[in-house]
């Protein structure tokens, strides 16, 4: 994805959020406690996808839990093929 985008994290609405061209993309988590984060709902608007927009959510989230020690559930199937990828792509790297 060539633009930036300004992702927001609303801690209290548990959400990392972005706007682009009017339209609204965000990632929605439940913080479990134990250090336990279930991600379980990506969402981007018709109008932006295939702009990495949902990559760039979910890569700031995995940073946020990972920088605060937490474990990630990723109840959303986007997530989930998101892990895979990227796991695959570290093990191949080996």
């Amino acid at each position: 994805m060539s633009e930036t985008l300004s992702i927001h994290h609303d801690q209290a609405g548990h959400q990392f959020e972005t706007t682009v061209d009017g339209y609204r993309a965000y990632l929605s988590y439940m913080d479990l406690g134990k250090q336990t984060l279930d991600i379980y709902r990506t969402f981007v608007p018709n109008e932006l996808r295939g702009r990495g927009i949902a990559a760039a959510l979910t890569e700031t989230a995995l940073d946020y839990a990972e920088r605060l020690g937490y474990t990630v559930i990723p109840s959303c199937s986007y997530v989930e093929r998101y892990l895979e990828r990227r796991d695959g792509q570290a093990k191949g790297s080996d």
